[in-house]
């Protein structure tokens, strides 16, 4: 029943992005082609089955149904911008090329009509130095997320082992990093951080108002770490800090510092109550032989043994 649910909302669009501030694209982008149809059933002789190329047939008209599904995909995943309207416009132009040489195939438009002709030397070209615009602003975008992101993600980006809640990795993301540097031979540090009476917040204010102190917590910790420093949510209220190259010393004093930052949190309810639980934290130095799950286990553990 789940799973049918959830392949349900797959099928439900969600809102697309505006392509040059229009939000109604498709319907403009319907029109040209309305009237590319007209204009080869009106003016072009209609070739016999015998003369139809199917090869180029599927070809084109199956290059013109991808460029429209990846306009649609990229309007659904993107907000508008300049890099959408770059890519969009550029998977327009293709395809309006695409329909162009696929009516092409069913219909012969006298010699003395040139704009056929055209229309398939330019629009193509033309969509493809749009999308390569729109790639090379996008390469820049992702620069600038990346440099956000950098606390959050390190080495590849798994976006099936993200938190929904706080947008940082889950334990499976924690586990797979820390069997990189594992791999690597590198030492490093392991830090668990939690709220004490976390569960009495979500009990009497609600399961929305715990999720909203949890993203404050995570956008706290991420405020006091270390460009090289990589937090992850745990569990719950859980969140597990990894430290490449750091040694005990330095995870001790980071520990520290970390408990008192979420000690002096002080969240605010939509109702007005104001939140200001203790921090709880627990180190470790990381094993290089140790499977990264029992590291964790032991460090959560610990965790629920500090004072």
């Amino acid at each position: 029943m789940v799973s049918a649910r959830a392949f349900l909302k797959l099928l439900q669009p969600g809102p697309l992005a505006p392509v040059l501030g229009l939000s109604h694209i498709a319907h403009l982008l319907a029109l040209p082609m309305a009237a590319l149809l007209w204009a080869f059933a009106n003016l072009g002789e209609f070739k016999p089955l015998a003369q139809w190329r199917w090869v180029d047939i599927v070809g084109e008209g199956g290059m013109g149904v991808m460029a429209g599904v990846w306009l649609f995909q990229l309007r659904l995943s993107r907000p508008g911008g300049r890099v959408t309207d770059l890519l969009c416009l550029g998977l327009a132009a293709i395809l309006l090329g695409q329909w162009v040489d696929l009516l092409d195939e069913f219909w012969r438009l006298p010699k003395a009509i040139v704009w056929d002709n055209w229309l398939e030397s330019t629009l193509v070209p033309l969509g493809a130095l749009l999308l390569t615009l729109g790639l090379h602003h996008w390469r820049q975008e992702q620069r600038a997320l990346t440099e956000q992101l950098l606390k959050r993600e390190r080495l590849f980006r798994e976006h099936r082992s993200m938190d929904g809640i706080t947008q940082l990795g889950d334990a499976n993301y924690l586990q797979a990093q820390i069997a990189l540097e594992q791999g690597m031979r590198r030492p490093g540090a392991l830090l668990m951080l939690s709220l004490k009476g976390f569960d009495s917040v979500a009990r009497e204010l609600g399961l929305a108002e715990a999720d909203r102190l949890l993203q404050a917590v995570s956008h706290l910790l991420l405020l006091n770490l270390h460009p090289d420093d990589l937090l992850c949510r745990y569990a719950a209220d859980r969140f597990c800090v990894l430290m490449p190259g750091s040694d005990g010393q330095a995870a001790r004093l980071q520990a520290e510092h970390l408990r008192q930052a979420l000690s002096s949190l002080a969240h605010h309810s939509r109702s007005g109550q104001r939140l200001q639980l203790s921090g709880q934290s627990a180190w470790a130095e990381m094993s290089l032989s140790r499977p990264p799950e029992q590291q964790l286990l032991a460090l959560a553990h610990e965790l629920r043994q500090a004072p």
